[in-house]
């Protein structure tokens, strides 16, 4: 075995194994239609001060996604239905209350002073991070702009040694004592707060107020779209299907068939390692995206092989028919998947939701399939030519065809 084939089997062993301890260890997300969760519809209300606009609600729809992206939801789908409403859908979310606790909520925070004045708003923050006080206490440390900073600084100096209230949404939260100056732009906002909800507070604050009040017309917890039993119908046609594949390969190219075969398992624990690892949703059109790319993988290898044939009926050893091979089929496979990869690109740059699972799952196939047909096959093909020349030699043989 040459050196190189040697160090490049030792790399291909120990990611194959480091693919398969990140699937063994960590769970794969699943989206809304496999997994389930809450789905919320909302509706901005118009009132004297507030004039709906295509801006307030844009500037509402980012609130929305910032608080939802805080609450660490895994592929979300946040959309507009005409001109008032948001649809949230929030996959592995059960809990209605706390979901909309945090994304309904227009959190106003306002400081003010012992008279009642408002000095500061959640406009004068820059950012908001769960933390815990000197009693080790849920709390969540804030810090000012620059011109907030001025703000804070002049309150607690002129109120030493009186209560400054801190108010979300007309509730007070905290009415703390200024025992000194503050000046330094930083401070921590604590109460009788659970972890849960001193979190929830941190990515309201950080999110930043909604634009517009939203009122919730419809909450609910939605099930699985496909129900188990679908889900267990179509993982038993995906498995046939992969079988099915094999079984061809296998009988056709014999076994260079078999490499592919091998090669193609890699590929498919690699890609789901590469999901796992990106915290990408699997959605049924990933699904869909994921199959693609495993079609693409397989006709990748039948490329390969075909070219192999005509190179060995050229009178070529074996070798070189392997190296030819795939020089000559490189080219038709590098276009045949970028020109499908800048189409995922295109999906995932303008969908949303399903559309970039299904673009996430296809371009990471595709990344997969072409590092598995041009460098796994290759070096597992060669080590069996190596081994055992005449038994490839046989399975490239062509009936009626002198060597």
């Amino acid at each position: 075995m040459r050196r190189t084939d040697t160090i490049r089997l030792l790399l291909l062993v120990v990611i194959v194994l480091v693919a398969g301890v990140v699937l063994y260890r960590i769970p794969m997300n699943l989206g809304l239609d496999l997994r389930g969760g809450v789905h919320v519809v909302m509706q901005a209300q118009e009132g004297p001060d507030v004039k709906l606009s295509e801006e307030t609600m844009q500037r509402a729809v980012s609130v929305i996604e910032r608080r939802v992206n805080g609450m660490g939801v895994s592929e979300p789908v946040i959309q507009r239905q005409g001109a008032k409403r948001v649809i949230i859908q929030l996959p592995g979310v059960y809990d209605q209350q706390a979901a909309i606790d945090t994304i309904g909520k227009t959190a106003q925070l306002e400081i003010r002073n012992p008279l009642g004045e408002t000095v500061l708003t959640g406009a004068d923050l820059i950012d908001a991070q769960l933390s815990r006080d000197q009693f080790g206490r849920p709390s969540v440390a804030v810090e000012f702009s620059k011109e907030g900073t001025k703000k804070f600084a002049q309150l607690t100096t002129v109120y030493q040694g009186q209560a400054i209230p801190h108010v979300l949404d007309g509730q007070v939260l905290v009415n703390p004592v200024v025992e000194g100056p503050i000046t330094g732009g930083k401070g921590q906002i604590t109460g009788r707060f659970t972890m849960e909800e001193a979190k929830n507070l941190a990515v309201l604050l950080k999110a930043g107020s909604l634009p517009v009040p939203m009122e919730v017309m419809e909450i609910r917890n939605v099930g699985p779209t496909l129900g188990q039993q679908s889900i267990d119908r179509s993982l038993r046609a995906g498995i046939v299907g992969i079988i099915l594949i094999f079984l061809y390969m296998l009988a056709y190219y014999k076994l260079p068939g078999l490499m592919a075969n091998i090669a193609l398992v890699i590929y498919v624990v690699i890609v789901l390692a590469a999901m796992t690892l990106l915290r990408a949703t699997l959605t049924l059109p990933g699904i869909a995206g994921f199959i693609l790319s495993v079609g693409m993988a397989v006709d990748a290898n039948v490329l390969i092989f075909e070219r192999m044939k005509e190179e060995y009926r050229a009178g070529k050893h074996i070798r070189a028919a392997i190296a030819a091979g795939f020089d000559r089929a490189f080219r038709a496979i590098f276009d045949a998947n970028i020109t499908t990869l800048l189409t995922a690109v295109v999906l995932f740059y303008y969908g949303s939701g399903p559309v970039k699972g299904f673009a996430v799952t296809l371009s990471l196939g595709i990344l997969a399939s072409m590092f598995t047909a041009i460098v796994v096959t290759r070096l597992i093909l060669g080590l069996a030519a190596d081994r055992n020349p005449s038994v490839f030699e046989r399975s490239l043989a062509v009936k009626g065809v002198s060597q």
